[in-house]
């Protein structure tokens, strides 16, 4: 049974229409906000050794590929990665980077588990909802998560994956970039300069 408070919660998660998140975020991808990849399974962020800024490790059944987050550019592709059952962590957490980030160990979170970060230093929040379950929708909020009032006021529902199981949503360590994947596609939405 649920409570009034959860049925009003539940109908105002409903109702909001997907709207573009708020500034300073902008999509990385243009023209669409979104890049395809099929299969995708996990993604994991981490510095780009050179410039400092975010890059995005994707894992599909089509590879490994290295994203620039504030340009969108494919940095590296590995179609046929090895794969590394040297992890302590367990294979499925971590993989080996490429490109810009070879050398390093990149955590993924996705279909096998792992997790982004939720928070961002400066009061963003993000948030996974299923009001009508298997479809999510990721809410951005700057009130702490609690999506009081209507939606476009403190918060925003950002995202629906009603075409693609959703594979982890979240923000990098930085909080600078945040990433919405699904079992299809990859969205990145930046504030850094």
């Amino acid at each position: 049974m649920f409570t009034d408070y959860e049925v009003q919660l539940r109908e105002r998660f409903l109702a909001a229409p997907v709207s573009p998140a708020p500034a300073p975020w902008r999509p990385v991808f243009h023209p669409r906000p979104t890049v395809p990849i099929g299969g995708l399974l996990g993604i994991g962020f981490a510095p780009d050794p050179a410039a400092g800024h975010d890059l995005v490790m994707v894992v599909s059944q089509g590879g490994h590929g290295v994203f620039d987050t504030t340009t969108g550019k494919l940095l590296a592709r590995d179609r046929d990665p090895d794969p590394d059952v040297s992890d302590p962590v367990g294979p499925l957490l971590t993989c080996p980077g490429l490109g810009p980030l070879a050398g390093a160990q990149i955590r993924i979170a996705g279909l096998h588990g792992g997790g982004l970060h939720a928070t961002t230093d400066d009061g963003w929040s993000l948030d996974v909802v299923s009001p009508d379950w298997p479809h999510h929708r990721v809410l951005l909020s700057t009130d702490g998560g609690l999506c009081h009032g209507p939606a476009g006021g403190v918060w925003w529902h950002i995202h629906h994956t009603s075409h693609a199981p959703l594979r982890t949503a979240g923000f990098s360590p930085t909080g600078q970039t945040l990433a919405v994947a699904t079992a299809t596609d990859l969205t990145l939405l930046t504030r850094a300069p």
